[in-house]
């Protein structure tokens, strides 16, 4: 028997954020990626007359797990997170790591490890359904801000990333695309892909249309920080190996006024 699609309902929340309930037909069961906002994904699954069973964190910040103790008191859900930071994290069931799964219904996620933004920051890959929810892991034409990594780390995780299947769809956490493409601009001068990319975003936004979830072949051609292990990115921005490269890059999105 052929199972059902995964569905991913995506909705703006806060200032910035998405939130993403991630929905099994067939077995009833669904997540919320992240909690920034309890309100907001207790109403849009009331709106879609599902039933939250699950909270999959991506990490501890409370854009990302404020709302844990509001939805499992509401629902009764299990809180799933990364075990680095269960301290930090309200109501946590069951603590994974990098390598580890977790199941919504008969769909299976790959917990990987992709700390640099905080240290213990995971994403949840499902291979079946070639989408992965990266949190504040990676951006559209971005990263994260390293507050708590190293840059061989945050490179690691990246190349994870990078390492997936090229048809994956990215589904991160913030619309910060357009911030982001011009600063990839700046830091990418020649890229071609880049330039008609930077244009399709401005596009969309101008509507209102969010610009995520992206895809990741688009983003290993694009997104300079996945490009700190080319020549024309070393060659820009200096640094022997990919890490130094990558810190170079980061710091100069850091300080970039643009």
């Amino acid at each position: 028997m052929t199972k059902a699609t995964l569905q991913a309902h995506q909705f703006p929340c806060l200032s910035d954020n998405y939130g993403y309930l991630l929905h099994d037909p067939d077995s009833g069961e669904t997540a919320c990626i992240d909690t920034p906002d309890a309100e907001a994904y207790l109403r849009e699954a009331d709106l879609k007359g599902w039933r939250i069973s699950a909270v999959w964190n991506t990490h501890w910040h409370p854009d990302h797990a404020g709302g844990n103790a509001a939805i499992k008191a509401a629902t009764g859900c299990r809180v799933f997170a990364p075990a680095a930071e269960a301290a930090k994290i309200d109501g946590v069931d069951h603590a994974v790591t990098g390598g580890d799964t977790v199941r919504l219904g008969e769909w299976t996620a790959q917990v990987i490890d992709v700390g640099g933004h905080t240290n213990g920051h995971i994403a949840y890959y499902l291979p079946e359904a070639s989408i992965a929810f990266v949190g504040d892991s990676l951006f559209a034409l971005g990263c994260g801000r390293m507050f708590e990594g190293t840059p061989p780390q945050f490179w690691a995780s990246l190349s994870r990333l990078k390492a997936l299947p090229p048809e994956t769809a990215l589904y991160c956490a913030h619309e910060y695309t357009q911030a982001n493409a011009r600063f990839a601009l700046h830091a990418d001068p020649d890229n071609a892909a880049l330039k008609a990319y930077a244009e399709e975003i401005d596009r969309r936004r101008a509507t209102n249309r969010p610009t995520v979830p992206m895809g990741l072949a688009r983003e290993l051609a694009t997104n300079p920080f996945l490009r700190a292990d080319t020549p024309a990115m070393q060659a820009r921005w200096g640094g022997h190996t990919p890490p130094e490269t990558f810190a170079a890059i980061r710091a100069a999105k850091d300080n970039f006024k643009g």
